[in-house]
Parts: C-alpha cells; structure tokens; sequence
C-alpha cells in the first residue's frame, strides 16, 4: 500500500534479534503554502508537502513561443522567480520513496501535476521535446510508463475537499496524469496566445501603441459597449400608473385600508399611456363606488435553490456583498485551502450523498424533523460541459458554523462569504417554503374599471427559516410610494370606502448597465468562459482600462470603444458570441477526450492568419474620440482640457497635443463640497488595492473620507476636476 511502505531488515546482533523499521517518507505537491498547512495538520510526519507557488514553467514573455510550424508546439520555459521553488521540489523528491501531485482538481492542476511531473524526470528542464506534437496523442497510460521508468513512485492524487477522509482515499486510489485535462489546458494556453500576440501589434500600430486584446476579453469588452449603445440609443416612454386607497369596515375586524391598482379597462390590459388618460380615469374613480368583486387564494409552495456553483456564488456575492468576482474567488481560495469548503472552481451541481444526508441530518435536529424533506434532494446540472465529478460548492462539514474559530480567524470576509455558501447548502436540503397567497379584486361601479391587490402570508418557513425569515408574517404589497401595507381579510361583496385617487407618471427604463453579476450570469448564459476564467476575464479589462467601474456599474472608456469597433470591423468572426462559445465547446470536448487539441487550434489558426495579413496592409488607422471637459489649457490658451488613456489611466492633456505638451493628473469630482471643511471638493480617490472611495481635494490639510457617496449627492454626476 502507498500509505505504509515499510522496508524491513534484520540484524543479529549478540543473541538477540533486532527489527530496524525505515518508515517511507512521501512527498505530497500542491499549489499553496496555505493548502500545504492544512494537509500537514492530519497528514503526519510521514508526509512532506511542498507548494509549487502555482505554475512552474509558462510561455516565454518576450516572444509568441509557439512554434507555428511544428504543429504549434509551445515552448515553455522555467519561470525565473520559481528556480528555487523548483530546486526545493527536486531536493526533497530525491528524499522520498513515493511522490504525489496533489494539485488543484482541474485543467490548471492537471498542467501544473504535469510540469512538475517532467521537472522531476530525468529530462532536465520542461520544454517543447517533452510532449510529442503530432495530433495522434499518447495515452495516459505512454505517459506513466514514460514517467515511471524515470521516477517509479510518481502518482497524482485528486481530491474536491481538503479533509482528512478525502484526502487519504485520494491517496489510497492515485490515478494517471489525465492527457486530456493536460492538453485542453494547453490548447487554451496556446490559443490565447495566438490571439494575443498578434493581435496586440496589430492594435499599437492601427489604433494605438502599449494596446492588446484577448480572446474571451474583448468578447466581454463587445458586451459591455453593445450596452452602452442601447442605453445611448433608448427612447423612453411615458405611461401611469392609477392607485385607489380604498377602506374596509367589515365588522368582523377593525377598519382597514389598503392600495389597489388599476390592472384592467374592460377585458383588457390597463395600459394608461398621458396625461390626458390619466386624468380622465382619475375624475371616473373619483365618482366611483367600490366592492370586492373577487378574492382567490391558493397555497404556493416555493423550492430552495440550488447549491452555489462559482457563477452562482459570484453573483450572489456580488449582489450581498458588492464584491467584485474577483474578490470573491480571492476569499473563496482561502476558505477552500483552510479545508472549509470543496472546490470553489466548479460548474457542476452534483452534491456528494454523504454530505447530504449529514445535512438532512443536521436541519432534523436544529430546526425540526418537518423541516426535512421526504425524499433527498439532487440537482441536475444545467452546464452540458460540467464535470459530474465536481461538486457544488458546500461546506465540507455542515456542523462547522460560521462563528467558529477555524472561520473566525480568517476575518469578517471569510466569515461573510462561508455563511453565505453554508446557508445555501443548508437551505437546498430542507422543505419547501409555504405561503397563502391572496388576490383581490375590486370593481368600480358604473366603469369598466377593475382594480387589484394581492400579496402572500407565509404559512410555513421551511427553508426560509435558514435566512431568518419571520413567522406568520402578514400579507403585503407595495404603493406607489414603496411602502408596504397589509392585505386585509375581505370577502367577496364586501363594500369598500375610497380614500383617495392617485396618479403616477413613469417612464420606461433603458436595460441597465452591467454589473459584476449580471456580466457573469450573461457570460455563462452565452457559454463564454469557464468557472476559472470569469474573474481575470473582468479584472484585465479592467486593468487594460478598457471599461471602468461606476457606483458598481460597467461602462465603456474611448479607447474600450474604438478597440472594440476595430476589432468587431475587421475580425467579426473572432469575436463572435457564438463562436466563441464554440471554441469554448472545443476546449471542453478536448478535456473529455473527444477532439484532438492540435487539429482544434489548426481549424482556428489558417483563417485567423490570413485575416491578419489582410487587416495590416488595408486597415486604416483609427482616431479615437477624446472626452472633453470643456475648459481651456492653462498653459497655451488655445487648446482645450481633454481626458486621454495612458499606460497608468487617465490624465488631462491639451487638444493640441503634441504642440502643446501640458497634461496634469486626472481627478473625478461629484460637484460638492467637502461636508466637513466646506472649501475643498469632494473627489473619488483610490486605495493601493484600487477600491474607490470619496474624499477632500485638500487633503492633507482636510482628512474626511467615505466609501459611500455623501448624502444629497446621490445623483451628481461625476465629472473630471478641472485645473
């Protein structure tokens, strides 16, 4: 057995026989030191786990490194700032009698179990030679031969939770480094670079220099502009909404008022679109008499969701607790290596039954067997890529709650962010919510006006009582001034007193803005990117300042604008939703063993090529559109202040660059004054870790500081601070 090699001698010595043990000494590889720690706290002192710090070779930065010619062959080479990690896993491997590659459970850990795999080899160095380039691949089972015959005690290991039982089964079952995993990480890797590496030149010489773009990052880019153009381009209707507050004095309970809207005008939709109507509707129900002319109850039952996936928990966070993605993945990482949740990078809802019976378990005795559902409950995967291997995302021990230690000591954001997936998971194996609903409706004598209220009372919290919901709540619906009222107990024929009419002009709304959640939700909806790629994707164009961040809402910058429409003008094929899911598509059908990676990245290449060629010789170069702030160049009087993008963000310049070279840092303002100092304005800084928050442009002499927008500047547009 792997677990418990013991080499047994025996020696004679005087009379008596002496049995010396040598307990084999196993070397565990994982990513992190974090990871590593939480191993070693179960593992034992048979066992030395070393992290790699992530990957060890990657793609030469200074050239493509992919040979075109050869079957697109990558180069990889040793990264610089790993030569003593590297050093450190090739002395510590001579030590052991048995090796296991227990890196992360999908492509990125399969590529990193492989490197590390050929570093040990008796090869030398990782590089191109150590994978055959021919689309006729060799089998995992080559590849173990190949590697043994090198290193006989090499394994990879492979577990979802870092728990005691799942990793010692993961050691007592090692399998093969899985090809297809590796080579669909690799066909990304190669692919990506394609696009990048010679797409970017293309961009410094037609639109503007230091530019680049990426495959799933300019589709993303596409998305938000595409937005933006709608928003630009929406007219707004005008329609109304009619309320009648109406009064009940059935004797059986105390006088009660409530709202009723306008839903229907004869056996029509009420659709009030001016004044004029509105007016006319308003001065009938004025003149009106009113009685119940209907109410319809029914029980609704209302299902749990299911667990989170990483789209799901991204856009749950993003929506409780503002978080960017990639915050989200960053807190996720950690409570993952600590051992507190399984594989936080999945697409799957598969849910081990252990773990959920333990939770079908746990709800019995905290919230009551009622509370249990007869059958288990197992979601199907809507993702048709997913690994069914994977789980969802859950606690790996639903006992652990959230004030415990072991969570505590990771800060509010780990506490935050693993109550938010324990009461997920909780919450999916417990009894549907149960709620009386209640419709009422209300007739206008002498019009063909009919009105309407409804709302529920929850009879039965069910899985609700996971998130705290209140017992016997009574009914409500919401006014036209957003506050609630109760539905009161009516029956039909009941008279009802009116109050008063109201009226409400509204316009139609243009679709909003993207924000991080909504971005991934119609990311994943499209089939672009992978659990492990939502986050980079939306922090690069970030970082490559081609779409900005307001009050947590997407917009498109210039230059995010004019590389977009250069791209979509030249290569529409490229970047294509649908071909990009397609590619996408790929990539998966590779991992499963289906498509070879080397014809996939060929079918890509020939007419990406030769679309390239035609691009440089008769593209014409782009202007982009600058921002104007509409004040004049201090130093030369003539030009005007204008917003550009350099390498390090915005900053002011003259129109009349490059004959006038004045250019000062660009500060945004909300137009107001600082509430504390009242001379300096209020303007929008930022951390080191890049988080915006608002504070006075006299600083230092004046220190206020928000995260929030001051109060009666909610709608102040933000502008740049002139100088």
């Amino acid at each position: 057995m792997h677990l418990h090699c013991i080499n047994v001698s025996l020696k004679i010595h005087w009379k008596l026989k002496i049995a010396k043990l040598r307990i084999c000494m196993n070397l565990i590889i994982v990513e992190s030191p974090t990871k590593a720690r939480t191993l070693g706290r179960f593992l034992g002192k048979d066992y030395d786990v070393v992290p790699t710090m992530g990957h060890i070779v990657d793609l030469p930065k200074s050239k493509l490194g992919i040979d075109i010619e050869h079957n697109f062959s990558p180069e990889y080479v040793p990264l610089e700032k790993k030569q003593n990690v590297a050093k450190t896993i090739k002395t510590e491997a001579k030590k052991a009698d048995e090796i296991y590659l227990a890196t992360d459970p999908d492509r990125e850990g399969e590529a990193i179990a492989y490197h590390v795999a050929e570093l040990l080899s008796a090869r030398g160095p990782v590089g191109s030679s150590s994978r055959p380039t021919s689309s006729k691949d060799v089998s995992a089972g080559a590849l173990r031969d190949s590697l043994r015959s090198r290193h006989p005690s090499l394994s990879r290991v492979v577990f979802h939770e870092i728990t005691e039982s799942a990793v010692k089964h993961a050691l007592e079952n090692p399998r093969d480094i899985d090809i297809k995993l590796y080579d669909a990480q690799q066909a990304r890797r190669v692919l990506d670079r394609l696009v990048g590496y010679k797409l970017s030149p293309l961009l410094w010489k037609k639109v503007r220099r230091g530019l680049s773009a990426g495959r799933v990052q300019s589709v993303a880019v596409r998305l938000i502009v595409e937005r933006e153009r709608e928003i630009e381009a929406f007219k707004p209707d005008e329609y109304w909404q009619v309320f009648v507050e109406v009064k009940t004095t059935n004797s059986k309970q105390q006088s009660n008022n409530f709202v009723v809207e306008l839903s229907k005008i004869g056996d029509s939709k009420a659709e009030v679109k001016n004044k004029e109507q509105a007016e006319k509707i308003v001065a009938d129900l004025e003149k009106a008499s009113y009685t119940v002319s209907d109410v319809k109850k029914r029980e609704v039952h209302k299902k749990p969701y299911a667990p989170f996936t990483t789209s799901t928990m991204a856009q749950a966070a993003a929506h409780t607790f503002y978080w960017s993605a990639k915050k989200t993945m960053s807190v996720a990482q950690k409570l993952y290596e600590e051992g507190l949740i399984t594989y936080h990078r999945t697409d799957s809802l598969n849910l081990n039954k252990e773990a959920v019976f333990a939770a079908r378990e746990y709800v019995g005795k905290k919230y009551g067997k009622e509370f249990v559902p007869e059958k288990p409950r197992f979601y199907k995967t809507q993702s048709r890529v997913a690994q069914e291997a994977h789980e969802a995302i859950r606690p790996t021990d639903v006992k652990v709650a959230s004030d415990e230690s072991r969570v505590m000591s990771l800060g509010n954001d780990g506490r935050k962010l693993y109550e938010l997936i324990w009461k997920r998971f909780v919450s999916c194996q417990m009894s549907e919510a149960v709620y009386d609903e209640t419709t009422i409706s209300v007739n206008a004598a002498a019009t063909s006006y009919l009105l309407a209220a409804s709302g529920q009372i929850m009879k039965f919290e069910g899985w609700r009582a996971v998130y705290g919901e209140i017992k016997n709540q009574k009914s409500k619906i919401k006014t036209e001034e957003g506050e609630e009222q109760r539905l009161p107990e009516v029956v039909q024929g009941d008279p009802l007193k009116k109050m008063k009419v109201l009226s409400e002009q509204k316009f139609t709304q243009p679709p909003p803005r993207y924000n991080e959640a909504s971005l991934i939700k119609t990311l994943e909806k499209l089939g672009i990117g992978r659990p492990s790629t939502y986050a980079p994707t939306i922090t690069t164009i970030q970082d490559r300042q081609y779409i900005e961040k307001e009050d947590g809402k997407f917009m498109p910058t210039a230059l995010g604008i004019a590389v977009n429409d250069f791209l979509l003008k030249n290569f529409s094929d490229t970047f294509d939703y649908q071909f990009t899911a397609h590619m996408e598509g790929d990539l998966d059908e590779i991992a499963k063993g289906e498509k070879k990676w080397i014809p996939v990245i060929r079918d890509f290449w020939d007419p990406f090529a030769k679309k390239l060629e035609g691009v440089e010789e008769h593209a014409k170069r782009v202007k982009i559109e600058v921002e104007k702030t509409g004040e004049t160049c201090p130093k030369c009087s003539e030009g005007e202040q204008v917003v550009r993008i350099g390498r390090f963000g915005k900053f002011l310049s003259c129109s009349r660059f490059p004959d006038c070279d004045w250019k000062a840092p660009y500060i945004e303002t909300i137009n107001m004054k600082c509430p504390e100092c009242k001379k300096g304005e209020v303007v929008i800084k930022k951390t080191r870790k890049g988080k915006s928050f608002y504070g006075c442009s006299r600083y230092p002499e004046c220190k206020w500081a928000s995260w929030k927008k001051p109060q009666g500047a909610e709608n102040n547009p933000i502008t740049p601070l002139t100088q």
